[in-house]
């Protein structure tokens, strides 16, 4: 997979809530900088946010507007629109960055407003 199909497929399997799939283009070592949960290292943490991402959202699209790719490197500007578990919506423009090496994301980081997610972060369950 090159550089764009890697991108392609990382927005269609988050869109698709394929999250086993989203999870195969991470490198065992990523590193994510994450707007909402902060510097994580390790497949192992991902994986273990795929719960929490599948509770808390009732719907989650993140529909790219416009990608840039330049070698190994590539941001993606996109649209979420989304919904808490009870429907409540979320709406925000993101920015990510990407680093890919060998086929496999080794470091993101993402860029908004954190208080569109507020309906996702202050959610309470039974």
């Amino acid at each position: 997979m090159n550089n764009k199909e890697i991108i392609d497929k990382y927005y269609a399997a988050a869109n698709a809530g394929d999250w086993q799939t989203w999870l195969t283009l991470f490198d065992d070592n990523v590193v994510v900088d994450e707007q909402l949960a902060g510097h994580v290292e390790g497949i192992a943490v991902l994986q273990g946010a795929i719960g929490g991402i599948e509770r808390g959202y009732s719907k989650f699209i993140n529909t790219p507007q416009h990608i840039v790719i330049d070698g190994d490197t590539a941001c993606v500007v996109s649209h979420i629109s989304a919904a808490n578990a009870s429907g409540v919506p979320i709406e925000a423009n993101v920015a990510n960055y990407f680093e890919i090496k060998n086929g496999k994301i080794t470091y993101m980081a993402n860029f908004h407003d954190t208080r569109p997610f507020d309906p996702f972060v202050n959610q309470t369950f039974d």
